[in-house]
């Protein structure tokens, strides 16, 4: 504790103008909400927590409390206690009137047993499970998103102007440089920003659609911390467009006619030497990680409704756009739904592509080590490697919306050996509540085909 509070003197003495602080704790959405507090109660966050709803992890996309999953009025709205990680503490670098923020993480009332429904908790719990095999997962997040203008069309989105030229980008142009000078100043800022708060973002790309691009996030190996890092700088991207002038969306499919937004994660396992145990040849790879890729590819399924967790996010499954559809991998091969980057033969590492942005970082981390650890305890090998266009070859086999998702999530036992049964009966219980609602409420597009044609 005393180093605790050392660290809380020691960054009120480096910033003596901070005016607030917000305690962030992410919900089963990856929405980040919490607390603003004044930075005399940071002795007091750092010694005794806060206290929130345990009803936070029972909240739907929309923020309502979801009282099928028994954290809400069934315990009375009662309270838990967040308490710090000491090492999320940071500046904020968008806000006008100093702000510095950090999250927290969701414990019983005894202070020491981690709340069940938490999802770094859960990831957690994963992560732990490595320890046995005297392996550590060393990770990295590739995360795509929008810019989008402050100003919607009848509540649609559009590309925003461009700060140099004052144009509206409708070409697709990816890896353009020229795209990324249009945006230079925001980009930039992203990076600066990112750095100053401790997120390692190493690279920025120009993806493919108009105001859509791609942050690259440097591998550490601590998947939790990487999920910390995903989290945080999903916040600042927000944030820095707003300063722009702009908005952003981690909507998986904001266009129909474009493509959508992925959060690829790379993994590999090094031992207690350091050495990556999935080093070597890409064309024969070692058992460990093709068990690796096997535990994968059998529960991609099982946990599709973690990796594509919103109504929208089954929107981006088309071959015109690199999103698998069956259970597949290769070798530098985009068209799979487990790929193997090509270059240094020690590096060689696992590329999940499955994933929407619009997943929580925690779940997406947790479903995917519980894959590979399930796939290297069990001996699971993988089917026969794609070569070229996966599309051509394999008939769709992965389920394809988020109703399906959900029974094959509620009937998993992989999945509930992970990450826990109650765990799981609260999400499934939150997204068939969207998913009710959704199916419940008619369209637009209803009206306009049936209201005055039947």
């Amino acid at each position: 504790m005393s180093t605790l509070i050392d660290t809380a003197d020691a960054f009120l003495e480096a910033h003596p103008e901070l005016q607030f602080v917000d305690l962030l704790i992410a919900d089963i959405n990856g929405i980040v909400r919490g607390k603003r507090v004044d930075p005399s109660a940071l002795h007091k966050v750092f010694d005794k927590g806060i206290a929130l709803p345990a009803s936070i992890f029972a909240l739907n996309i929309q923020g309502t409390t979801v009282e099928e999953t028994g954290l809400g009025l069934d315990i009375g709205e009662a309270d838990r206690i967040c308490l710090p990680i000491a090492d999320t503490l940071s500046m904020e670098p968008w806000q006008k009137r100093p702000t510095a923020q950090m999250l927290m993480s969701m414990y019983e009332l005894d202070r020491q047993t981690p709340f069940f429904a938490d999802p770094r908790v859960v990831l957690q719990r994963v992560v732990e499970r490595f320890k046995e095999l005297e392996l550590t997962p060393v990770t990295a997040f590739e995360l795509e998103f929008y810019l989008i203008d402050q100003e919607n069309i009848s509540g649609r989105p559009q590309p925003p102007k461009s700060p140099i030229s004052g144009k509206r980008p409708a070409s697709v142009q990816v890896y353009s440089i020229d795209d990324l000078d249009e945006y230079a100043d925001f980009l930039a800022d992203i990076l600066d920003a990112a750095h100053e708060q401790g997120i390692p973002a190493d690279a920025l790309v120009a993806e493919s659609a108009p105001g859509q691009f791609e942050v690259n996030l440097h591998h550490v190996d601590d998947p939790v911390k990487a999920c910390d890092h995903a989290t945080l700088l999903k916040r600042l991207i927000k944030n820095m467009a707003y300063d722009h002038e702009m908005d952003t969306t981690f909507m998986a499919k904001p266009y129909h006619d474009q493509s959508g937004s992925g959060m690829h994660l790379h993994v590999s396992l090094v031992n207690k030497d350091g050495v990556n145990v999935f080093g070597g040849d890409p064309e024969a790879p070692g058992e460990l990680l093709r068990w690796a890729v096997g535990g994968l590819l059998t529960t991609l399924n099982d946990a599709m409704a973690l990796f594509c967790p919103n109504i929208n996010s089954y929107r981006r499954f088309s071959p015109e756009y690199y999103v698998a559809s069956a259970p597949t991998w290769g070798v530098d091969n985009r068209t799979t739904a487990v790929r193997l980057p090509g270059g240094d033969p020690d590096a060689l590492r696992i590329e999940h592509r499955i994933a929407g942005a619009d997943a929580n970082p925690y779940l997406l981390m947790a479903a995917i080590l519980a894959g590979i650890h399930f796939g290297i305890t069990h001996q699971i090998e993988p089917p026969a490697m794609t070569t070229g266009n996966a599309h051509e070859q394999h008939e769709t086999s992965l389920v394809n919306n988020l109703r399906d998702a959900l029974r094959e999530l509620e009937d998993s036992p992989v999945m509930r050996e992970y990450l826990g049964n109650r765990f799981l009966n609260i999400f499934v219980a939150c997204k068939e509540h969207e998913l009710n609602e959704f199916e419940h409420t008619i369209s637009d597009l209803e009206y306009l085909w049936y209201l005055h044609t039947v």
